[in-house]
């Protein structure tokens, strides 16, 4: 399991050793955006912003939301870094954009960020390479709710296909309140998902690198009020606590990160990425959630906090990021 030692941490120490911070040239730090996590982005992109400039980096916010893409084109950056999440960042828009432009961005290409942005294409693919994710059906106003409650069990989870950030999620308890929370879900998504709800520990397990040289960092639990790991607990609450090292055993980890990085590998993300895993508390299997291949650069978020107990700091975490940015990936 890596720890202070691990060869990524070491990795990154060379590979920061050999930037020349000058030849990265004018950096963009893509921010904010149009999507229901702009507040958030907000505050991933101020980090991020900081630290480059902390590292002698020649970094500018950008945010799509307040100006044109003829305005980014005009700005002549030589890469950027994406803090969006979600919509019109995270789900291969961006990446598509940025590729036409041939301006070197961070993260997952477009293929792979058009594929997890998406929970039913997700889930369909690691089914097709037997990775465990909880069964689902998609919801239409004239579903038959009785028998989605047969097929899944209750509770239920009930979330738009493709919104992060817990937004219009719901966590249904009884049949009659189905229809209910299929009408939120849909305000932001046309296409609504039901999920079976795992009943156990909520865990994350953040991924660096590409390909066969991606490895997993430590895996963090997550401790939330009442088990509600909603919007605000996850960005705003000092209530919800993050355990890392999580306390559980350590075979079931390794269990977690094995299943986090064949999930990343599936997927062909790139660069870094963070998958969400449930493990059920009766039989003590892992179930993949979701990934997201923007994940959160905030006070309160995961990889950052993996990565330092992996042994390294925020600022070196986002010029390692950087100094990876490409085209055609």
């Amino acid at each position: 399991m890596p720890n202070s030692m691990t060869p990524w941490s070491e990795l990154v120490q060379k590979d920061l050793a050999q930037v020349n911070v000058a030849s990265l040239g004018k950096v963009g730090v893509l921010l904010g955006g149009k999507s229901g996590e702009r507040e958030i982005s907000l505050m991933s992109g101020k980090g991020v912003l900081e630290a480059l400039l902390s590292k002698g980096v020649k970094a500018h916010a950008f945010d799509p939301a307040e100006q044109s893409i003829s305005d980014l084109a005009k700005q002549q950056f030589d890469r950027v870094f994406i803090a969006l999440h979600g919509r019109y960042g995270e789900d291969g828009t961006m990446q598509g954009l940025l590729e036409q432009m041939k301006l070197p961005y961070t993260g997952s290409g477009v293929l792979a960020s058009a594929l997890a942005i998406d929970k039913q294409a997700t889930k369909r693919l690691w089914s097709s390479f037997n990775l465990a994710t909880p069964k689902f059906a998609m919801l239409n106003a004239n579903s038959d709710w009785n028998q989605i409650a047969k097929d899944l069990g209750l509770p239920i989870i009930v979330k738009p296909a493709r919104e992060g950030s817990s937004l219009g999620l719901s966590k249904v308890t009884n049949v009659a309140d189905l229809p209910k929370a299929y009408e939120m879900a849909a305000k932001l998504d046309r296409d609504v998902m039901a999920e079976q709800c795992i009943i156990g520990e909520e865990l994350t397990c953040p991924i660096v690198g590409d390909g066969v040289n991606a490895q997993p960092l430590p895996v963090i639990r997550i401790v939330a009020p009442d088990s509600n790991y909603d919007y605000h607990n996850k960005y705003f609450s000092d209530d919800t606590r993050y355990l890392c090292p999580t306390g559980l055993d350590v075979s079931l980890e390794k269990k977690v990160q094995d299943l986090a990085l064949s999930a990343y590998r599936a997927l062909g993300c790139k660069g870094w990425g963070r998958a969400d895993v449930m493990i059920d508390n009766q039989t003590g299997q892992p179930y993949l959630l979701e990934m997201n291949t923007a994940p959160g650069m905030t006070g309160h978020s995961l990889v950052p906090m993996a990565a330092r107990a992996a042994g390294v700091e925020y600022a070196d975490l986002v010029l390692w990021l950087l100094s990876k940015a490409g085209v055609n990936s």
